[in-house]
């Protein structure tokens, strides 16, 4: 991956199982860089995703009972099933700060926004959220993960605020690339993801399932 490339948005249709493999092989390089992993997403993509990392070679039990590696589908930042920003960047905030208190040399994450955001489905929130977390991003450099935005399973506004949120998008575990239609707070209008040229970056990204053409 390239230096700095540290907040991506994976924007992906079909099947989220066929890119578990590639997200064990970035798990493996982060733990071998001593860092601890973060994986949320939704009880079946867990189990799954453990199978893989364990494919990919790693000793899957040692590494979460010594903390390196955690699998969750815990939810506890919603709020009456509604996804609560606060609540999920101080769960962000208080990982990285125990991560790091631990010996770790940074925190990675990585999660379904479709599970993030609950089953209410409201993604009222979701541009604060990118916005918040871009910026808590650039503010802790020990931090790094990927946004996975699955096509099938979120409405289109969804994934054009997050893709227009997002400075990098992940392709897979050897290359990322810069946005070219990353849109800063300041500069965001709802006509700036509803260009045509937004529109077919989107469509490419996920009529490739993730990789760029």
């Amino acid at each position: 991956m390239k230096p700095g490339s540290r907040h991506q948005c994976f924007v992906y249709r079909g099947a989220p199982s066929r890119h578990l493999s590639t997200i064990a092989q970035v798990i493996h390089e982060k733990l071998k860089q001593n860092h601890r992993c973060l994986y949320l997403n939704s009880p079946p993509m867990v189990a799954g995703l453990r199978s893989y990392v364990a494919a990919a070679g790693i000793d899957v039990a040692h590494e979460m009972a010594k903390g390196s590696l955690v699998l969750s589908s815990e939810q506890r930042h919603l709020r009456g099933g509604c996804f609560d920003v606060d609540a999920m960047m101080r769960t962000l905030a208080d990982g990285l700060e125990q991560t790091l208190c631990d010996g770790y040399a940074g925190l990675w994450a990585t999660g379904d926004m479709t599970w993030e955001f609950g089953p209410r489905k409201d993604f009222s929130k979701l541009l604060e959220y990118e916005w918040r977390l871009e910026e808590f991003f650039r503010m802790h450099p020990e931090l790094g993960g990927i946004c996975q935005y699955h096509a099938d399973t979120l409405p289109e506004d969804a994934l054009r605020l997050g893709l227009a949120a997002h400075p990098l998008v992940f392709i897979n575990e050897t290359l990322t690339r810069v946005n070219p239609h990353y849109v800063v707070p300041e500069w965001f209008t709802h006509e700036a993801i509803e260009q045509p040229e937004f529109e077919s970056f989107l469509t490419r990204l996920c009529a490739s399932s993730g990789i760029a053409r």
